[in-house]
């Protein structure tokens, strides 16, 4: 049976922006941007938007504008009819049971379109200014562990029981369920052995920074044994990726250039050795990582339309089936990679 074509998601701004070395990348953090943006989105082609989570602002700085990811994606999803909305939640930021009438409650407003971005909570500081627990690394698997079994069990048995070493239910009922069934899909990501082994257990995709395409077929490789010893079914695995679409190779090496061109007095850039020390990285950040997250530019998704439509193949031939991207500024950069290699 052939694989399904590659789908494209792109990040919901919720910083004003990805480029920790460009102060104005005209995409405000509010809701008026977000709104034309994902209206647009899905009328071009775009599948699905992965809302980040984070009070504090790490990309612009911490006291600028960040939106909250969970009323924003209630709103998204009353306002868009096909977009899949994929929201990040942090499991030390969210008691599950409350969490679980929640997200259902959202599920049933998209009419089906939530799922789920788990994430294991890096940033200290934002925590602490919070008063909320931060565990260390290992440990926050194992909390992620406990809280999906949690969020699972209230989405598929009424009523629920539950007795763990961090949570507690008995009897609990969450209605209505989500729309989606046998629940909205789990997206997690990571790279230390804890976060491989919790998401080949309890995800239903891999979602992966961004890297050379033999690195992420190894990658990919990797979980899907993981998978397959568990003796659960396939998995379906995403990758972030930063995407400039020019005519000429000189003009998206010029784009390049100006976007990772260094700025140590961005807001920004103080938080950057705290999450190097508070993540457990396969391979070394280098600046140009730094001034795109999520190792946006390693996949190389830059050039000419014919050249990233050729980038974008070898990533799927490597088992990559959905792509999430950043582009700045990002409304018009979405239509002109929407017209000129979606499309196409």
């Amino acid at each position: 049976m052939s694989r399904q074509p590659m789908r494209y998601g792109f990040w919901a701004p919720v910083f004003g922006g990805w480029l920790r070395n460009v102060r104005d990348e005209n995409m405000r953090a509010d809701w008026s941007y977000m709104k034309t943006l994902c209206q647009r989105a899905e009328q071009i082609g775009y599948d699905l938007t992965l809302i980040a989570e984070l009070n504090l602002n790490d990309i612009k700085g911490v006291t600028e504008p960040a939106l909250d990811a969970w009323s924003t994606a209630a709103a998204v999803a009353a306002v868009t009819d096909k977009l899949e909305l994929m929201v990040a939640v942090r499991p030390n930021f969210h008691h599950p049971a409350l969490f679980a009438k929640a997200a259902a409650n959202i599920d049933r407003i998209s009419n089906g379109r939530l799922s789920l971005n788990v994430v294991s909570s890096w940033w200290a500081d934002e925590a602490s200014q919070y008063g909320l627990q931060f565990d260390q690394h290992d440990d926050r698997y194992s909390r992620t562990a406990e809280w999906l079994k949690v969020v699972d069990g209230l989405w598929t048995q009424t009523p629920f029981s539950y007795a763990g070493e961090r949570y507690t239910l008995t009897d609990a009922i969450c209605e209505p369920k989500p729309l989606r069934q046998p629940r909205p899909v789990i997206y997690a990501g990571g790279e230390s052995e804890a976060a491989k082994t919790l998401i080949a257990r309890q995800a239903d995709a891999y979602v992966m920074h961004g890297d050379e395409p033999a690195v992420i077929a190894d990658k990919i490789a990797d979980l899907r044994t993981r998978r397959e010893r568990e003796g659960l079914p396939p998995m379906q695995y995403g990758m972030a990726a930063y995407a400039i679409v020019r005519d000429t190779v000189e003009e998206a090496e010029a784009e390049v250039a100006r976007i990772t061109e260094m700025d140590p007095s961005a807001p920004g850039f103080a938080n950057f050795e705290q999450w190097l020390s508070g993540t457990q990285l396969e391979r070394e950040l280098k600046i140009r990582e730094y001034s795109v997250s999520n190792r946006g530019l390693r996949p190389g998704l830059v050039g000419t339309p014919a050249q990233v439509k050729a980038r974008i193949a070898e990533f799927h031939a490597a088992g990559v089936d959905l792509l999430l991207l950043q582009m700045s500024p990002q409304l018009e950069e979405m239509e002109r990679f929407a017209a000129e290699v979606i499309a196409a």
